[in-house]
């Protein structure tokens, strides 16, 4: 049986996103990863699916290039927090995720804000394989006595990041850097790296190695990890304009209700079908 998809991105990360609203979508991980696939699939990095929820709008369910699944996905939640109300007209959705609920709201013409919720910040949420101090975890790139990368902050946004703070970003580094930390025995679950480079006390130039999709355009959660992490060290404020590949992201770190919010662009770039 045919599916048709729509191909979207949020600050080009792309996405082919599946309608399973009412008939179900449960491709294998071989089957995703042949979808990602930008040889010989359609190309993306990241497959979705729109499910029902009986507790939200619709049930966002997230599989990486690598045919794995992963908890959320904040770039596609703006993706399909538009499409839900595009197709409903409501002016905010509430998305749930293997991550948490998470509310979309319009914020403008091909704008969506996402309220990502509480970053978790004890070493057991991100989580770790040992107590550390996760403004700052015990870990390092390079020689013991000169390395390259050094004392990350650690933070989830409902899947694992790791934020190095460094001017080093360029596609060499990134890919070598970021592939050795991504399995680190001190990661369960693996780890999204990221390499943030502070220009202001609002601005951040960010790349993100993802976990099971290698170097994207944009990462939706890692920037809201980076700006959660920059803060907490000092680095920054609670709000901060985050450039990465795709475009920029705006994030908020409310200081009241301990929730970030992420604002940011999305796109239909085309629809397709599927072959059986």
């Amino acid at each position: 049986m045919t599916r048709p998809f729509v191909r979207m991105n949020g600050a080009g990360n792309d996405f082919v996103v599946v309608n399973a609203l009412e008939t179900p979508f449960a491709p294998t991980a071989d089957q995703a990863r042949a979808i990602a696939d930008r040889q010989t699939g359609q190309g993306c990095d990241q497959l979705i699916a729109i499910e029902p929820s009986e507790s939200a709008d619709a049930f966002m369910r997230v599989w990486n290039a690598d045919g794995g699944q992963v908890e959320t996905c904040g770039n596609a939640l703006r993706c399909v927090g538009w499409l839900l109300m595009q197709s409903t007209g409501q002016e905010s959705v509430v998305i749930d995720t293997l991550g948490g609920p998470t509310t979309a709201s319009r914020a403008g013409p091909h704008q969506v804000r996402v309220n990502m919720g509480a970053p978790g910040l004890d070493w057991t949420e991100v989580p770790l394989a040992e107590e550390m101090d996760t403004r700052g975890i015990e870990l390092q790139v390079g020689p013991i006595d000169a390395p390259l990368l050094h004392t990350p902050g650690a933070v989830s946004m409902g899947n694992p990041h790791v934020v190095f703070f460094t001017d080093r970003q360029d596609d060499a580094f990134v890919r070598g850097s970021g592939s050795l930390v991504e399995h680190h025995p001190l990661f369960p679950q693996g780890v999204n790296v990221g390499f943030a480079n502070v220009l202001a006390p609002d601005r951040i130039r960010l790349r993100v190695w993802e976990r099971g999709a290698g170097l994207t355009r944009a990462c939706g959660t890692g920037a809201c990890a980076a700006l959660v992490a920059a803060a907490r060290r000092g680095l920054t404020g609670r709000h901060a304009v985050i450039q990465t590949d795709g475009g920029d992201l705006v994030i908020d770190w409310d200081e009241t209700t301990g929730h970030v919010f992420m604002t940011g662009p999305v796109e239909i770039e085309g629809t397709g079908t599927l072959a059986p």
